[in-house]
């Protein structure tokens, strides 16, 4: 289905990419970088090469008689009839269920406020083209719990376009007070039902991460500030595992696990950057390049006897302090 799914997006943008009259006869790499982009945020060619545009525009010519055409003149595509579009064309019984799919996946967000704003539009499309809504009798999402919280994502999304600082009282889950902060937020990131906030703190100068369930009184001010130069929001978790990470340099991670276990974590890996590195019958023995954070600890904790942390020291030591608790408790 992601594939079939693609291709149709594809189709789409290439259509609104050469029936544009306002940059009319659009190149191979226009399109590959317009459905790049859209799909997924970069134009590099790093996803989509030549050759897929090309068997696109071929696909689109045989399964829904688009009249694509290339002017050498204008070293660009055209339709011949200019009144052709794709989106006038009956959707597949294929398109109908991505578009049944992904209606369902955004309505596990209709509580959210900032995605309340697009509850009507869904239910405008699974009307428009007649889509039965039978799909939790075959699937069953992981329910949300969104709730405290929530209410913030749209002034903060909107503080974090125009660099603008925001102030609001917080309470620490450590020591239970409540805090004023002021901080220039830089991404809202959502982990395990929760959103949260990585922002720059210009007091500390540090990057702090604040769960948005434990604010109050967010206000955005007019102080602008630009962003740090050395923030990337792809990289900033390239080490992480869960929420925390960004502040320390990763270290190299291994540990042992039972057989059993190791089909469980080999299928569900606590991070990209994991890999077997030894195994035999009795053990399998993992690596991975990580910031040892409290969501690695709890992660491997779960395993209880099935994982033996081999390094670094500070972890296993911790994984045995925690291990020796359990059992005095």
């Amino acid at each position: 289905m992601p594939h079939i799914k693609n291709a149709l997006i594809r189709y789409r943008i290439i259509d609104k990419c050469i029936g544009n009259k306002y940059k009319p006869f659009p190149s191979k790499r226009d399109l590959r970088e317009a459905c790049e982009e859209a799909l997924f945020g970069s134009i590099d060619g790093g996803h989509i090469c030549d050759s897929t545009i090309e068997k696109d525009m071929f696909a689109m010519r045989l399964e829904h008689d688009a009249p694509i055409k290339y002017s050498k003149r204008d070293r660009g595509y055209y339709y011949e009839d200019p009144d052709f579009s794709i989106n006038d064309i009956p959707l597949t019984e294929d398109e109908l269920g991505a578009i049944s799919f992904a209606a369902k996946t955004l309505m596990q967000f209709r509580n959210v406020d900032m995605f309340q704003q697009f509850g009507s539009a869904i239910g405008k499309i699974v009307d428009r083209v007649s889509v039965s809504d039978d799909t939790g009798e075959f699937i069953q999402f992981e329910k949300s719990m969104y709730g405290e919280g929530s209410e913030f994502l749209t002034p903060i999304l909107e503080s974090i376009k125009q660099e603008l600082i925001i102030t609001f009282d917080y309470t620490s889950f450590i020591s239970g007070e409540m805090k004023p902060r002021k901080v220039l937020p830089l991404l809202l990131k959502e982990y395990s039902n929760r959103w949260y906030l990585i922002s720059f703190d210009l007091k500390k100068n540090d990057y702090i991460t604040y769960g948005l369930d434990r604010m109050e009184d967010v206000v955005v001010t007019a102080e602008h500030e630009a962003r740090p130069a050395d923030f990337n929001a792809d990289n900033y978790f390239k080490y992480a595992v869960g929420i925390t990470s960004g502040n320390t340099a990763p270290e190299l991670v291994e540990f042992t696990a039972t057989p059993v276990a190791s089909k469980y974590i080999d299928s569900l890996p606590f991070h990209s950057s994991q890999k077997v590195v030894k195994m035999n019958e009795s053990e399998f023995t993992f690596e991975l390049k990580v910031n040892v954070s409290e969501e690695l600890i709890r992660s491997m904790l779960a395993y209880g006897g099935d994982i033996c942390v081999l390094r670094p020291k500070s972890l296993k030591d911790e994984i045995e302090k925690r291990a020796t608790a359990i059992l005095k408790a």
